[in-house]
């Protein structure tokens, strides 16, 4: 799915009123509809006070529309306009008129925090968030401030059109207190990039996009800078197994990493490589994660390095056809000596997680002897490290690629909602929860993607594949689990019900049969 820039909102409404013959207040009285369509299938007529509040801009005359469809469907509802500016866009005004046409019980006007201080919402209310949309570009007056801390106070659900008020589009977030907290926000034909970011997700709990019939056309041929990667955009990428093939044909992964007490994050990577499908894996360790590994795994072959505790040194006669490094490693001044003389001497496609990311961020001349399409897969401390600190979610993910083009690099941001970063695109993953909060799901992430290149998948297939497989893996477990009792070798098991489900079809709903 793409995720579209506030630009390309407003050139697809343009192209769309072109095309499809319609006024702008035509495209409003679609939007609004939607939002009531989807209000009325949930409530069906139930009394509960709805109380919506109104912007003067476009987003306002959303709001209208959907007050208007309330009342003449015989809703308990009770209309405001905030009055924050002395500029009222054409299609609030038309939509002001429309309303008073169908009540007696005009809006509210709102003008200072006077107006709203005896307005009576109750916990069990609803109030329709209908103030600020995309446009916004200006700061949030104290007075609508205060409004918002009022809905707040309230414990009322929240509902959002488009974008929780005061919410920035396109940066982030300089005043809290400026923003509405939604508990479900519906967006008009496209998710928003504020609600993949940390920094800027927390203001809606919830989202949904709807179809308000933007040209098809401008939809499919529009490049976009952000996509939202699931089900319906890894299914592509798949590839499946021939009757014939062998475990040759599925490629060998190396997995280099370990020191002392560390050896666990080298057996789950290399768990990983095998549970994702690749023909064979092989393990380069430290002496002392012989043992431990040939007991944990024997599935994998082991190499170790002459010291007991410590890679000093990366040399293999064998051919793998790709290399995960960093996991566990360590940053002894003699691993980053070998890890120095392993870059200048490597061919083959890297992954490079955990120290490896380290050592590269306290030696950044290395970076330049990575091969291009390397991988790396940073958790947010790691990232710091590498491209320094950011002001904001947007400025770091401007930083991230000007990072990624500089040394032509895959860069996953590992977290909700992890970001892949490549040749100036974001790849947005839909699968993942809180679960995978816990030590070893990045070494097995590492795995993951190993594994698939491995198999001959190209890098950046494998990343955005390999990165969903992982997600989804968690997603399915918490079924059984719960978020907090997951562990990565739990991760590692789902990995098989991960690809299930990429085949699974939807349950079709049960029709009772007369007779």
């Amino acid at each position: 799915m793409k995720i579209f820039s506030k630009e390309q909102i407003y050139e697809g409404d343009r192209l769309t009123q072109e095309k499809q013959q319609i006024s702008s207040t035509d495209l409003m009285e679609r939007a609004g509809s939607q939002i009531f369509n989807w209000l009325h299938t949930r409530m069906q007529g139930a009394q509960v006070p709805i109380h919506v509040f109104c912007g003067i801009g476009n987003n306002g005359g959303d709001g209208l529309v959907v007050a208007r469809h309330l009342i003449t469907h015989g809703y308990n509802v009770n209309t405001y306009v905030v009055n924050c500016s002395d500029k009222r866009s054409k299609d609030f005004l038309i939509n002001y008129d429309r309303i008073k046409n169908v009540t007696k019980k005009w809006p509210t006007l709102l003008s200072c925090e006077d107006d709203f201080s005896d307005i009576n919402i109750e916990e069990k209310d609803i109030i329709v968030d209908a103030v600020f949309g995309i446009g916004l570009n200006r700061p949030v007056d104290a007075w609508v401030k205060s409004l918002f801390n009022f809905f707040r106070s309230t414990k009322a659900f929240t509902l959002s059109i488009d974008l929780p008020s005061g919410l920035p589009s396109d940066r982030g977030v300089e005043d809290p207190e400026a923003v509405v907290n939604a508990g479900y926000t519906l967006s008009f034909q496209t998710p928003k990039m504020v609600f993949f970011l940390p920094e800027t997700a927390k203001y809606t709990v919830q989202w949904e996009v709807l179809d308000i019939g933007i040209d098809p056309e401008y939809l499919f041929t529009t490049q976009t800078e952000a996509n939202l990667i699931g089900k319906n955009e890894v299914l592509p990428i798949y590839k499946p197994r021939e009757k014939y093939s062998h475990k040759g044909t599925f490629g060998h992964g190396l997995i280099v990493g370990g020191s002392y007490g560390k050896i666990g994050a080298v057996t789950l990577a290399s768990r990983s490589v095998l549970a994702v499908g690749a023909g064979k894996v092989t393990a380069y360790t430290p002496k002392c994660g012989y043992i431990p590994l040939q007991t944990a795994f024997p599935e994998a072959m082991v190499i170790t390095d002459a010291d007991e505790e410590k890679l000093t040194k990366i040399d293999f006669s064998i051919d793998p056809t790709v290399i995960g490094i960093g996991v566990g490693l360590g940053t002894d001044s003699k691993t980053i000596i070998a890890f120095e003389n392993f870059l200048k001497a490597n061919k083959k496609p890297l992954v490079i997680d955990a120290d490896g990311l380290n050592i590269l961020a306290k030696k950044k001349t290395l970076l330049k002897l990575l091969p291009e399409l390397t991988i790396l897969t940073p958790h947010p401390k790691e990232l710091e490290r590498l491209i320094g600190s950011w002001k904001d979610d947007f400025d770091k993910l401007n930083k991230t690629k000007a990072f990624a083009k500089k040394y032509k690099v895959i860069v996953v941001i590992k977290g909700a909602n992890t970001i892949t970063v490549f040749n100036d695109k974001l790849y947005v993953n839909a699968t993942g929860n809180p679960g995978l909060a816990t030590a070893g799901t990045g070494d097995v992430l590492t795995g993951i993607i190993t594994g698939l290149i491995a198999q001959g998948y190209d890098a950046l297939q494998a990343t955005l594949f390999g990165v969903y497989l992982h997600g989804k893996s968690a997603d399915i477990l918490i079924e059984e689990f719960g978020y907090q009792s997951i562990i990565a070798s739990n991760v590692i098991d789902g990995i098989s019900l991960a690809y299930l489900d990429l085949f699974k079809q939807p349950e079709q709903p049960q029709v009772e049969q007369e007779g």
